[in-house]
């Protein structure tokens, strides 16, 4: 295996991870303060139960995230050297408030689990809340850095030489909002729906229903709404890569001429030799439209940019069906939610919870397909149209073995978060409230 290859595979392989850990860490908290608040409003035992268990699982989760993000930070310097020497300068301000967002939430985190019967009570709650915004600001933060690698602005590039750095210019990047927008939304409905998903397998199963019927609506409501917000921020994002990376587009839509008037395909298996896709569903126009807000709109193709810059389409195809198709479902079921909340019969049906005990991994499989879109979709460049990943690689051999050691880290650390999250569960259904 070459540098190149082991080099994508072990970053591919620990963001695969991370996102997982880092979104469930970042949006859990919310959570916790909105139990902790129902408890202080009712005095609920239940409540108080919930909140206590739910701050475990977001130590947990900060835990885990700040070791695989640690590991993280260290791969960008040891696989792209050459990368980070340049980006460095540029992106480095988004890195560090990112650092001192983590530490907000740290020492809040703290508060937080060791402040009961110490701190005053709304004081107490409050730390919990900023350990939620903390988390939030962090993950925008580090998008911000992201969205530079697919839209690099602030500064002046010319003969390889990078000059006239503008930091703020940087973090504040014609893709950090929309990306931003994009995965916090995205965040918020993959774990509403997966928290969800564990408590509608207890009530599935006749286990402290109570108690998982009030954690059930907490996490789904956090998760409906963002679902059913998902398609405006989707429709700004493909309005502004339409305009910024035309080609990743093209790729998304597996799209090989220039034409107006262009359709949306749905599903369809894309042959890249013949430049076909077969068992599509064409909606048309829609392209156009979503890109351009007009039907007659002309959508560059792949074959109007050198084939050496095209990222792999089939991949890029693929995952942005699943990403739209898995979307549609989770905002059927914030629907179906909802109307539940006027038919209350509905929650006597063990058929209702199994609806979402099965989508309870979808919103992870949709983001985890989404980074793919973004990730694979910017290929072969790093630093879109300026650097390519091939001349960004460390030269040091042996990154293959690396890559072996990050497979068995983040093994282990899987294994360990399922195993103390299973143990969590346990524990709150053997409680007395």
């Amino acid at each position: 295996m070459e540098n190149l290859d082991a080099a994508r595979l072990q970053m591919a392989f620990t963001l695969i991870f991370h996102i997982v850990f880092a979104c469930v860490g970042m949006v859990m908290p919310f959570f916790m303060v909105v139990s902790h608040y129902k408890w202080l409003k009712t005095k609920d035992q239940i409540y108080l139960t919930l909140t206590k268990s739910w701050q475990k699982g977001v130590a947990i989760f900060f835990v885990t995230g700040a070791v695989s993000g640690t590991a993280l930070s260290f791969e960008l310097g040891l696989l792209w050297p050459e990368f980070m020497k340049h980006a460095g300068p540029i992106i480095g301000m988004p890195f560090s408030l990112e650092g001192a967002a983590f530490f907000i939430e740290a020492i809040a985190l703290g508060f937080y689990l060791y402040g009961w019967n110490k701190l005053p009570k709304r004081f107490h709650w409050f730390t919990g809340v900023i350990v939620g915004i903390a988390g939030v600001a962090s993950g925008i933060l580090v998008v911000a850095a992201n969205g530079w690698m697919n839209a690099p602005s602030g500064f002046t590039y010319e003969n390889g030489v990078f000059s006239n750095i503008d930091p703020i210019a940087a973090m504040l990047n014609p893709a950090w909002f929309t990306q931003a927008l994009h995965m916090i939304l995205a965040a918020f409905t993959a774990t509403g729906f997966a928290v969800a998903g564990v408590h509608a397998y207890q009530i599935y199963k006749k286990r402290k229903v109570a108690l998982h019927t009030k954690a059930f609506k907490i996490a789904i409501t956090f998760g409906a709404i963002a679902a059913l917000l998902q398609p405006i921020s989707g429709d700004i994002s493909a309005k502004d890569i339409a305009k910024r990376q035309p080609i990743k587009l093209a790729a998304m839509e597996a799209h090989y001429e220039t034409e107006k008037n262009v359709p949306l395909y749905i599903g369809g298996i894309v042959d890249n030799e013949t430049q076909e896709v077969s068992y599509k569903i064409p909606l048309p126009g829609m392209l156009s439209f979503l890109a351009f807000g007009d039907f007659d709109a002309e959508v560059k193709g792949l074959n109007d940019f050198p084939k050496e810059e095209h990222p792999n389409v089939a991949i890029v195809h693929y995952a942005f069906q699943i990403m739209v198709g898995i979307g549609g479902m989770l905002m059927l079921c914030a629907i179906l939610y909802f109307i539940s909340l006027k038919r209350k019969h509905w929650l006597s049906k063990s058929k209702f919870w199994l609806v979402f005990i099965i989508m309870a991994p979808m919103g992870f499989i949709a983001l985890e397909a989404g980074w793919i879109v973004t990730e694979v979709g910017r290929q072969p460049w790093i630093i879109y149209n300026i650097m390519k990943t091939k001349d960004a690689v460390t030269p040091m051999d042996g990154v293959v073995y690396s890559f072996y050691m990050y497979v068995l880290v983040y093994t282990v650390l899987t294994i360990a978060v399922t195993w103390l999250m299973r143990r969590q569960i346990k524990v709150l259904n053997q409680t007395k409230a």
